[in-house]
């Protein structure tokens, strides 16, 4: 077994939480609220949407890595 991560779900978890971040940020930075034929209710939405992928990949990842 490897020394350096006692469970390889670990590992999993940790990148799934990484993903999730990272994808909120893309989301963000490509500022989806440009886009003005969905309306204020749709950018609202993708604005939440973003936010809680950060939210939930930064929640995850850290769940991961403190459960011993």
């Amino acid at each position: 077994m490897n020394s350096l991560v006692s469970d390889p779900i670990e590992s999993v978890g940790t990148a799934a939480g990484v993903f999730l971040v990272l994808v909120g940020i893309a989301t963000l930075v490509g500022m989806p609220w440009a886009h003005k034929s969905g309306g204020a209710v749709l950018m609202l939405g993708q604005i939440v949407g973003a936010l809680s992928a950060v939210g939930v990949g930064a929640g995850l990842a850290w769940l991961v890595r403190t459960q011993k």
